[in-house]
């Protein structure tokens, strides 16, 4: 994927950036979106109640139930550039990659449909390009949301002495994992 291809004129403003943190991090810049890319280090599983748990191909054999994995951040730029160290990032998605690098991916909307069951064939530029696609996507469609105003009307010397960057700040609207809303609905 060339995500460095020219925006449209109507869109000089948005801009495009990759950035390498090191082998296990990067970060896509687009406009005022920073998502950010980590490859955890360790091996994880399932609790044996996960739908891929029960899967014939997960109970094959025993080395097929174990993945790495790549979590993929969503964290207002401006986050980053100003070191506003308490602003949240929101979780798009995780693919999970086992040993003969078959796949899957949870995330919200199509990113948590697409590939919600592990797949027949090995994961491939393709596919990752459609997530990461989808992950953009799923960024740039989601806004700002100003807090409620009780919620910032008063303010302590303290806040304002230590975290004038972060009062008022807004939060992504849209993002809510599934099991979020299994606990909250």
């Amino acid at each position: 994927m060339n995500l460095k291809e020219k925006p449209a004129s109507a869109d000089q403003d948005v801009t495009v950036d990759f950035y390498f943190i090191n082998e296990h991090e990067f970060h896509v810049k687009l406009a005022g979106d920073l998502l950010v890319f980590v490859l955890h280090t360790n091996v994880v599983t399932f609790d044996d109640e996960h739908a891929v748990m029960k899967t014939t191909y997960i109970r094959e054999k025993e080395v097929n139930r174990y993945f790495g994995q790549i979590m993929i951040y969503n964290f207002m730029s401006d986050s980053l550039k100003f070191n506003r160290v308490n602003d949240p990032g929101y979780l798009l998605a995780r693919i999970l990659i086992n040993h003969e690098n078959r796949f899957m991916v949870e995330g919200d909307g199509q990113l948590g449909q697409l590939f919600s069951n592990i797949t027949e064939k090995t994961i491939c530029e393709i596919e990752l390009n459609l997530i990461i696609n989808h992950c953009l996507t799923s960024a740039i469609e989601n806004d700002l949301m100003a807090p409620p105003f009780p919620q910032v009307r008063f303010i302590t010397l303290y806040q304002k002495m230590e975290k004038t960057q972060e009062l008022g700040g807004g939060q992504k609207i849209g993002f809510r994992m599934k099991y979020n809303s299994e606990k909250t609905g």
